[in-house]
């Protein structure tokens, strides 16, 4: 461990240094390549190290990053700009940890890589949103690089945001290693309401908002949402809007599979309702249930498992819905739907106890509730936030770096 590194554990053992949630993203060219659900090879950011590597060189770096940030199918990014003698001082970890294997919301402390022996500063241990002044000072650029799935509740994109404002404070620099977003197709549900901005949602974006981590951080500097920082993106190659990328590691322990990050935009509202999105089950966001739901074949038990240690209604015999056997492009095609929450607000007949107050936060508005109770179908509600989702793909066109 290099001398800088040692004064990064220091600060940060000495209690210097604080949380935030979480973000980073990455595109790329070289080695790291991971094939689509076609032909074409997908090359992600950390993989065009000739972009990169000489904003590195030569000064402290930092990086915020999980286990997705893979440089090649064998070797992590860390792995490689040590190996590489960057002088790499710290690591910043998201919501799930940098190993990604905590539970959601869980906080998670701080630590130290035990293969390069780089410390690990959580951003999600629960008492602060950004690091202290004094870590902060101990580097001179913040490499972000971590799978994000597209939606404005899933919260890498905050902790980035985040950090990019730190950095602007202090003028370090910003590099985004891009990646592409399996949800990237379409643009659907409301903008958020700022009144409900929270920890699963930042930015005045929709629900799904089809941009990469690099987009987003463009779009947030150039929209005013972020400070304006020194901030380079490393894109994508052979990506497109409409590229089936298969993710090659799954992004967060209760998403799965790639049939489950495909339903996350519809089932996450499960999250602000009394219903069990399959949490402490082997199918989390691919299932739906409750124990008085009524005339349902399907039947599940949610236990603690890895992904959750006090999963909604453990022990109790839910019955419910499986989605396990709805066709990706189906999913892909109908895009955001609150078919499923209008179906178990229906069939449990519990009038405004159905929601919590989680709910708003993640619709981002408080008109859905509504229109639930007062006995709207999906496609009407839909058809409401339909002119937000075309507004915003007007907005956000100056700040894309590929095509549709």
């Amino acid at each position: 461990m290099g001398r800088r590194a040692i004064t990064f554990l220091l600060l940060l053992t000495a209690g210097l240094c604080c949380p935030t949630i979480c973000a980073g993203s990455c595109p790329g060219n070289v080695e790291g390549t991971f094939r689509d659900a076609g032909t074409a090879e997908v090359l992600v950011g950390a993989a065009d190290t000739a972009s990169y590597m000489p904003l590195l060189r030569g000064r402290r770096v930092a990086v915020l990053a999980n286990h997705t940030a893979m440089f090649s199918a064998e070797e992590h990014l860390v792995d490689m700009l040590c190996r590489e003698e960057i002088d790499l001082v710290g690591i910043f970890s998201p919501e799930h940890g940098f190993r990604g294997s905590v539970e959601a919301g869980a906080s998670v402390g701080n630590s130290v890589d035990e293969r390069t022996g780089v410390p690990i500063l959580s951003l999600y241990d629960g008492r602060t949103q950004r690091p202290s002044d004094a870590v902060m000072r101990s580097f001179d650029v913040l490499v972000v690089d971590m799978q994000d799935v597209g939606l404005r509740f899933y919260t890498y994109y905050i902790s980035m945001i985040r950090m990019m404002d730190a950095c602007a404070d202090f003028g370090r620099s910003v590099v985004v290693l891009d990646r592409p977003n399996p949800n990237g197709s379409y643009v659907d549900g409301p903008i958020l309401d700022m009144r409900y901005r929270s920890g699963v949602g930042w930015l005045p974006i929709p629900i799904v908002h089809g941009m990469t981590m690099g987009e987003l951080a463009r779009m947030a500097v150039g929209e005013g949402w972020s400070k304006r920082v020194d901030l380079s993106v490393v894109p994508c190659r052979n990506y497109t809007r409409s590229t089936r990328y298969v993710l090659p590691l799954a992004p967060s322990p209760n998403l799965p599979t790639q049939h489950s990050i495909y339903l996350y935009p519809s089932m996450c509202l499960f999250e602000g309702t009394v219903v069990s999105l399959g949490r402490g089950t082997d199918a989390p966001f691919e299932i739906y249930g409750h124990p008085e739901m009524k005339g349902r074949d399907f039947s599940f038990t949610p236990q603690p498992n890895a992904g959750s240690s006090a999963p909604p209604h453990k022990g109790r015999l839910c019955y419910g819905v499986d989605l396990r056997e709805v066709p990706d492009e189906e999913i892909l095609s109908e895009g955001l739907t609150l078919r499923y929450v209008i179906d178990a607000y229906r069939d449990l007949d519990m009038g405004e106890r159905f929601f919590t107050p989680m709910f708003e936060k993640l619709v981002g508005v408080d008109w859905v509730r509504r229109m639930i109770v007062d006995g709207a179908s999906a496609d009407e509600i839909e058809a409401r936030w339909r002119s937000d989702a075309e507004r915003f793909e007007r907005q956000r066109a100056p700040y894309l770096l590929y095509e549709d």
